[in-house]
């Protein structure tokens, strides 16, 4: 507990056929672009089991696209860790270096890194990737999710360097930002070749839509991963959050945890249940309905796809005897360092 803290989710969602041969590929990738730099770091990064993230939250991704984005998982993960408590000076590097992610989309692709680092040399590489075949419409809405994604997590972590502390209204509207799911559900598209209609995609409604799915699973994240967190001392955590400002026990906070992401599953499965009457008022033709409709599938294979690994998966893992569950008690975010050449 709460890794085991299970969720009443009423869809079940599809799992690619392509794990085995896009994890060989995607694990020498990883090591190639020095991405993983220890043994240990091998070993912890191999516990996390990313390929089963990929394959469950993009289930219709063509094998060559599944390497794809597992390598972009692979990324992203390894630079969330990099905040050392232990030396909060490291926050001017990944706010230099989450610049150089956020403007990559921004350039011609294949344009070279500026700031040159394993993470940003590996995003550039990805990004290209990523963007082939994906009209201006869809990369500008991906670039401007994914750079308020990484503007949030530099606030989070300079927040932490200065031993800061958010109330529980700040909290919840800042995670919405930092769990970095709507670039996710973007990539949804990216993965089976389709794009949601612009008309609909700026809809209120599809845009609350990706709110309540954005927080029920920030917030489920917040529980599975609790006892992780509460290892590395990292107080950006929903349950940590309630039990500071109202001064809970940690059973206590967990329980209104699981009932606050019950609350806004339920509010997404409401406003799920209002496409079609959005479509309706779109006037959508037929083609349009369907890339509607499978948008709306691209969020649920997040939903649920991200919330079967969370289960399993070894990254939040509360009895871990490990290097790294060692050096996250020592306040340090990772084995290896990405940041440096």
């Amino acid at each position: 507990m709460p890794q085991d803290v299970r969720f009443e989710i009423p869809f079940s969602t599809p799992v690619s056929e392509h794990l085995d041969v896009a994890r060989e590929q995607h694990l020498r990738w990883v090591r190639e672009m020095g991405l993983i730099r220890s043994e240990g770091g091998f070993e912890e990064y191999e516990s996390w089991d990313l390929p089963q993230a990929a394959i469950r939250t993009y289930p219709y991704a063509s094998a060559e696209d599944m390497v794809v984005l597992m390598n972009w998982f692979s990324l992203a993960f390894l630079f969330d860790d990099q905040f050392d408590a232990a030396r909060p000076d490291r926050a001017d590097r990944i706010a230099e270096v989450s610049r150089e992610l956020v403007a990559t989309p921004l350039r011609p692709v294949g344009s070279r890194p500026r700031v040159v680092c394993p993470i940003t040399v590996a995003w550039a590489q990805v990004w290209e990737q990523l963007a082939d075949g994906m009209s201006p419409a869809w990369r500008t809405r991906f670039a401007a999710s994914w750079g308020r994604f990484l503007v949030a997590h530099s606030e989070e972590v300079d927040l932490a360097a200065r031993g800061g502390r958010l109330r529980l209204a700040e909290y919840t509207a800042f995670r919405r930002r930092t769990v970095g799911i709507h670039h996710s559900i973007d990539a949804g598209e990216r993965s089976r070749r389709f794009e949601v209609p612009v008309q609909a995609q700026a809809h209120p409604l599809m845009v609350a839509l990706r709110d309540a799915a954005a927080d029920t699973i920030g917030f489920m994240n917040d529980i599975h991963s609790f006892e992780r967190e509460k290892r590395r001392g990292d107080g950006h955590n929903l349950i940590t959050v309630l039990q500071q400002e109202r001064g809970y026990g940690w059973e206590e906070a967990a329980a209104e945890a699981i009932r606050m992401t019950e609350e806004r599953l339920a509010d997404y499965l409401r406003l799920e249940s209002e496409v079609p009457a959005m479509c309706e008022e779109l006037r959508l033709g037929v083609d349009e309905r369907a890339r509607v409709r499978m948008g709306v599938e691209a969020i649920q294979h997040w939903i649920n796809g991200n919330y079967e690994w969370a289960l399993v998966t070894g990254r939040y893992a509360a009895d871990k005897n490990t290097p790294a569950a060692a050096a996250e008690e020592r306040g340090r975010g990772s084995l290896d360092d990405l940041l440096t050449v």
